[in-house]
């Protein structure tokens, strides 16, 4: 799992938190720049989530980055819908 956000967001370390508490490994990156593609070797699916505040340019970007390495099938998934 990639997490887009700052590394002073409580948000995106908890993101990266539950990611590898359950036995899922996850970078946080702060842009597309930071990406090590070395990280995805041996990859087959890979999940990309953003903190709370991250701007969707970044997620766009990130998404741009990964797509010029490989193919990428991009599925939005609602876990939970605020009120």
């Amino acid at each position: 799992v990639l997490v887009i956000g700052s590394p002073n967001s409580s948000n995106a370390l908890r993101l990266v938190e539950v990611s590898e508490r359950l036995g899922t490994p996850a970078k946080l990156i702060q842009r597309a720049s930071e990406i090590d593609f070395g990280w995805l070797d041996g990859v087959t699916t890979l999940g990309l989530t953003a903190g709370a505040s991250a701007p969707e340019v970044l997620v766009r970007e990130v998404v741009a980055a990964l797509a010029a390495h490989r193919p990428v099938r991009e599925q939005e998934i609602t876990a939970m819908v605020e009120k």
